[in-house]
C-alpha cells in the first residue's frame, strides 16, 4: 500500500507486532497448514539529472499475505490493512480459495521450525535517512561535477523493509532490513562516466569517491580512437565481471540441470572454470546485502559454490530439493567471488601490470546468444580504454562482445582482491577485476 498520509501508518511494524498478527491468524485458521509473511517497505528516491535535483519522493507499502492449505489444495489472500478486522478477512478469503482450488501435486508443507542467523541486516542510520539525507547527497555529486563543467544524473535512494515469516508449526522469522543506493553517471561530450553503490549503510555509499570515479572516466573517453573488431585481452573492471558472473550464476538452476538443459549438466563436482575461481555466499559480510532467510522460510548461510574452478552447488526451490533429497538448500544472495594465489590491491595496479589489453569499465544490455554454453552478447559502456605498457593510453569507442563464458573463463590471468560491484541488473557483490586472455569483440558501435 502507497500512502501518502504518514499519521495512518506511523511505524514499520516490529517484531512483537508481526507475531502479534501472525498468533491472530495461526490460531484462527481451519486449515490443515497456514503461513503468513509479511512485506513492510519504507522507501524514499532522490532523482538528478543536468545537475539538478528532479525529484525527491517517499513510498510507504505494506503487504501481509495468509496462505492456507487443506492437504494438498491452497489458497492465498493478502492486505494491506493491518488492522483485526482486514487480517481476519483476509484470512476467510484465503481458505475460500484453499477449498476450491485444485490439488497442487508440488505442494509442501512449510519448513520445521529453527533458529535463524542473525546478521547485521539493518543500519539505524538508514533507518533515519529521510528525504533531507538523500537530497544532502545528491547535491554533494552535483557539485563536484559542476566544478568540472560536466553534467550529471543519478539517484540516491534509502529504504527499510520489515520482513517475517510464520506459520502453524512454529515457524518464525522476523528481521528488519536497510538498503542504500547510489548511482551516477557523468557526461563530457561524447564520453560518459558510471558508477554505483549499494549498502546497508546510507554513511557508506562514499558518494565523493564514486563521483569521482565517474568524472575521472567522462574527461578521459573524449574523442575516443576506433579499433577493428577481434580477439582482444581485456581488463574487466568489478562491475564488468559482475554483470558476467550474474548471467553465470542464474544459469545454476537445477532444474534445467535435472531436464539436461543446462550449460552445467553431468559437470557437478567437476572444474568448469579455472582452477583459481572460488565463487561463495557470505551472508555475514559487513559489505554485502545478506539476509537471515528466505521468502519461503528456509536459512541463509554460508555456502561454497564453486571451490577452486570446480562445481559444488545448485539453486533449488524446496520442492525440486526434496525430490533430489537436499536437506539443506544452499543459497546465493550474497556472492563473493575470489581468485587463490598472488592479487593485486587496486584496479590501477592490475593495469600497471598489464601489457596490453582493452579495459572495459562496464557492459550493458547483456542477453543470452546459447544457454547451452552459457554464450552471451552486450556492449561496453561508460568507460573502454586501450592499456599499452601498464598505462591507458586513449580511449576507443564501444564494442559489442559475443562470447561463452565458459570459454573466457578457463584460463584466467591476474587480478585483485574481491572488490564492491554494483549494477542495473546484478544487485551487490564482491568480485576481483580479472585479465582475460581473449575475449571476442563482434563489432563496434557508432557511440
Amino acid at each position: 500500500m502507497s500512502s501518502p498520509i504518514v499519521k495512518t501508518w506511523p511505524k514499520m511494524t516490529s517484531r512483537e507486532e508481526f507475531r502479534f498478527l501472525a498468533d491472530l491468524i495461526l490460531t484462527r485458521s481451519s486449515g490443515d497448514e497456514t503461513v503468513v509473511t509479511l512485506n513492510d517497505l519504507r522507501s524514499g528516491t532522490t532523482r538528478f539529472a543536468n545537475n539538478h535535483v528532479v525529484q525527491n519522493v517517499d513510498v510507504r507499502r505494506g503487504i501481509l499475505a495468509v496462505t492456507v492449505a487443506y492437504g494438498k489444495r491452497h489458497g492465498t489472500a493478502s492486505a494491506t490493512d493491518f488492522t483485526a478486522g482486514s487480517v481476519l478477512e483476509t484470512l476467510a478469503r484465503a481458505e475460500r480459495v484453499a477449498r476450491f482450488s485444485p490439488e497442487d501435486p508440488e505442494h509442501l508443507s512449510p519448513p520445521e521450525p529453527q533458529s535463524f542467523a542473525r546478521w547485521e541486516t539493518a543500519r539505524p542510520e538508514t533507518v533515519a535517512a529521510g528525504p533531507a539525507r538523500r537530497l544532502e547527497y545528491a547535491n554533494e555529486a552535483i557539485s563536484l561535477c559542476r566544478m568540472e563543467n560536466l553534467l550529471s544524473a543519478g539517484i540516491v535512494t534509502s529504504s527499510v523493509c520489515s520482513t517475517g515469516v510464520a506459520s502453524n508449526n512454529g515457524l518464525f522469522g522476523h528481521e528488519a532490513r536497510t538498503e542504500a543506493r547510489f548511482s551516477i553517471t557523468v557526461q563530457s561530450d561524447d564520453a560518459t562516466g558510471w558508477s554505483s553503490a549499494a549498502h546497508r549503510s546510507i554513511d557508506h555509499l562514499k558518494i565523493q569517491e564514486r563521483t569521482l570515479a565517474a568524472i575521472d572516466k567522462a574527461k578521459r573517453g573524449c574523442e575516443p580512437m576506433e579499433l577493428p573488431p577481434g580477439q582482444y585481452p581485456v581488463v574487466l573492471e568489478p562491475a564488468a565481471v559482475a554483470g558476467l558472473l550474474a548471467w553465470f550464476i542464474g544459469a545454476l538452476d537445477a532444474k534445467s540441470y535435472q531436464k539436461g538443459v543446462s550449460p552445467f549438466t553431468g559437470r557437478l563436482g567437476k572444474r568448469i572454470l579455472d582452477k583459481r575461481l572460488t565463487l561463495n555466499n557470505s551472508p555475514g559480510h559487513a559489505d554485502l546485502l545478506g539476509v537471515g532467510f528466505t521468502a519461503e522460510g528456509t536459512p541463509s548461510g554460508p555456502s561454497t559454490w564453486i571451490d577452486g574452478g570446480v562445481l559444488r552447488q545448485l539453486t533449488y526451490d524446496r520442492y525440486t530439493a526434496r525430490v533430489q533429497g537436499v536437506t539443506t538448500i544452499p543459497t546465493l544472495e550474497a556472492p563473493v567471488l575470489s581468485v587463490t594465489g598472488d592479487t593485486c590491491a587496486t584496479v590501477k595496479n592490475l593495469i600497471k601490470q598489464t601489457d596490453h589489453a582493452i579495459l572495459v569499465s562496464n557492459f550493458w544490455y547483456i542477453r543470452s546468444v546459447n544457454p547451452n554454453d552459457l554464450t552471451l552478447t552486450g556492449m561496453t559502456r561508460d568507460g573502454t580504454f586501450l592499456i599499452e605498457k601498464g598505462e591507458i593510453v586513449g580511449p576507443v569507442k564501444n564494442f559489442r562482445f559475443h562470447d561463452s563464458l565458459l570459454r573466457t573463463f578457463q584460463d584466467i590471468g591476474a587480478a585483485t582482491v574481491p572488490l564492491e560491484a554494483v549494477t542495473a541488473e546484478t544487485g551487490k557483490m564482491l568480485v576481483p577485476a580479472i585479465v582475460l586472455p581473449r575475449l571476442h569483440f563482434s563489432s563496434v558501435t557508432r557511440f
